[in-house]
């Protein structure tokens, strides 16, 4: 069991070997500055307030060394010519008071801006997700596309408010410390700076390391959050077939698989801090050493070597921080890879208005014209061989066929989630091509076979046919639908809550409430995939009483398997293997 598990684990996993970041993924990346461009003076204020606040910190070792040499005695004075031990003192306390109140600033500007950055970052992804063919979706997990919205702007914002902020106050306490340490003794300077380039080429190494094993993970992650969203969405499936086991194994796999590479990431960033300490701790030793013949020689008093001291520790904490900052960062430039590559996708031109008018002069007459398709996820197999048909304004075209011959493709093609390879489809004698895609959908409604409704009330699912009816039409629609009587049954009526994808109503029940989701649409053309072929008798009976009203007077579109549904039919369009048979 655990090795089935296993495999199916693996497929799910479609990231991990993602490629080394490039210049194109630094460039991706950049896009972000496009967001920052409207908060740009709060941003450069905080940086501003950042760059400040680490010049300033910089003061407390050499007012430190000056604090000691008074204390001594020796002939020494600070940076600003105080000579009394409680002048240096009072500076530094109001040295640290003023980055106190700086430091609130800066952490309120960054995260401000970021919060609004992000807030927009992730209203546009949805936004643009959303707006994408179903082609688009073909090819994704929703797991998937849920990570890159949740996992991936948390990683962007963890970069922007915390280590894009301590990677830029590292770099200064580095230039200014070794500045200052030149100054103070060039000697000593060398002899620190002696083992830096080792301490950078094998932070660089390892740090490379760190960072692949910390990108593995977070798709580990990913990979693990998809098998919750496909096992918790097909949770009567699991139940059915008692297949808990099977799922909490193949769970168990993927977790094991995050621990495996977390401690991989672990021991390597052990490695990397034990090996940067002990560099560190080595070149303390070196520095004391030298400046213990320095002060021997009297070319160094006690308060300078102080001051030095503070500057080194400063210089080694910011190097020992530099590689898990920039592995931190690299992580929030794939992340953001990832996601801009989702927004690079080309979107359909739907309208995305509140309220969509409805165009009086559109009737509805449907015509196929010699149509050819292939689903873009099998090029070469022809789905669709050729079909010519029609239905006049207001007629009742039955499609039907058995499963592969093509109706359902047939009507996905009518609303143009995807566009034929050859012919054309006409409605009212334009090509769809012509129309807008929103408005041409608008003047269209579908009642599925599988029923999907949202996890709010009975109300808000029947009003998603349209958002700005009222009470008395929601209620019209559901008694033309049959709804309202079980409707009324429930202690919450119209606010009863459906559960995940109406798991709280019967199937017959959720066609209902399909229909009249259908009926307060008022469509043009009306699509019934297969809406009663899972019904049993009792509830086919009301479902179809249904949808006889919901047709009349609309042209409609019928795949059906049982004759009950196709009796009042006009036209019959008999489909096998993507080509018509018979009309």
């Amino acid at each position: 069991m655990c090795k089935i598990s296993h495999v199916r684990s693996k497929k799910t996993n479609n990231t991990t070997d993602k490629p080394k970041l490039t210049k194109n993924s630094w460039k991706q990346a950049g896009k972000l500055l496009a967001y920052l461009a409207p908060y740009k003076f709060k941003f450069g204020l905080g940086l501003f307030i950042l760059v400040f606040t680490s010049v300033l910190s910089m003061l407390f070792p050499a007012l430190s060394g000056s604090l000691v040499d008074t204390g001594l005695g020796n002939d020494s004075e600070s940076a600003f010519n105080l000579t009394n031990i409680n002048d240096i003192a009072l500076a530094l306390m109001v040295i640290f008071g003023l980055q106190a109140v700086l430091g609130f600033f800066r952490v309120y500007l960054f995260n401000d801006v970021t919060e609004k950055v992000l807030k927009k970052l992730r209203q546009d992804t949805y936004a643009h997700i959303i707006s994408l063919p179903m082609s688009f979706f073909d090819q994704k997990r929703v797991g998937d596309l849920n990570s890159r919205i949740s996992a991936d702007i948390t990683q962007i914002q963890e970069a922007v408010t915390i280590a894009l902020a301590e990677f830029i106050r590292q770099i200064i306490i580095i230039a200014v410390s070794i500045t200052a340490l030149s100054i103070y003794s060039w000697k000593l300077t060398l002899t620190m700076l002696a083992s830096l380039p080792v301490v950078i080429i094998v932070a660089i190494i390892m740090g490379k390391r760190v960072k692949k094993l910390s990108k593995a993970t977070q798709d580990k992650v990913s990979d693990s959050n998809i098998i919750v969203e496909e096992t918790f969405t097909g949770i009567q499936s699991v139940k059915a077939f008692a297949n808990e086991f099977f799922e909490i194994s193949r769970y168990q796999v993927a977790t094991e698989d995050i621990r495996k590479l977390a401690m991989k990431n672990a021991i390597a960033r052990g490695l990397l801090s034990s090996f940067i300490v002990f560099a560190l701790f080595g070149a303390i030793v070196l520095v004391i050493w030298q400046a213990a013949n320095l002060l021997q020689n009297n070319e160094l008093q006690p308060g300078e070597l102080m001051s030095f001291l503070l500057y080194t520790i400063f210089v080694g904490a910011s190097i020992g921080g530099m590689a898990d900052l920039y592995a931190r960062i690299q992580k929030a430039v794939g992340a953001t890879e990832d996601l801009m590559s989702i927004m690079d996708e080309a979107e359909e031109k739907v309208n995305v208005t509140q309220n969509l008018s409805r165009d009086s002069s559109f009737k509805g007459a449907v015509e196929f014209k010699n149509i050819e398709f292939s689903y873009p996820s099998r090029p070469d197999t022809k789905v669709l061989k050729g079909i010519s048909w029609n239905a006049k304004e207001g007629e009742n075209v039955a499609l039907v066929g058995s499963s592969g011959s093509g109706k359902s493709t047939t009507v996905q093609l009518l609303m143009r989630f995807y566009n034929p390879a050859n012919g054309s489809i006409q409605i009212d004698g334009l090509p769809v091509e012509e129309y807008d895609l929103s408005k041409l959908r608008n003047e269209m409604a579908i009642v599925p076979q599988e029923v999907i409704l949202f996890g709010g009330t009975i109300k808000e699912n029947i009003a998603y046919g349209n958002p700005s009816a009222g009470m008395e039409e929601i209620i019209d629609a559901a008694k033309k639908a049959n709804a309202y009587d079980f409707i009324q049954g429930f202690p919450d009526g119209l606010e009863t809550v459906v559960g995940e994808r109406g798991i709280q109503l019967s199937g017959g029940q959720r066609q209902r409430i399909a229909i009249a989701r259908a009926v307060l649409k008022d469509p043009k053309i009306l699509i019934l995939d297969e809406a009663t072929s899972s019904l049993d008798s009792e509830s086919e009976k009301l479902v179809q009483d249904a949808l006889d009203k919901l047709m009349k007077g609309r042209t409609s579109i019928v795949i059906a398997h049982r004759l009950s549904t196709i009796r009042n039919a006009d036209k019959i369009v008999v489909l096998e293997q993507g080509e018509i048979k018979e009309v």
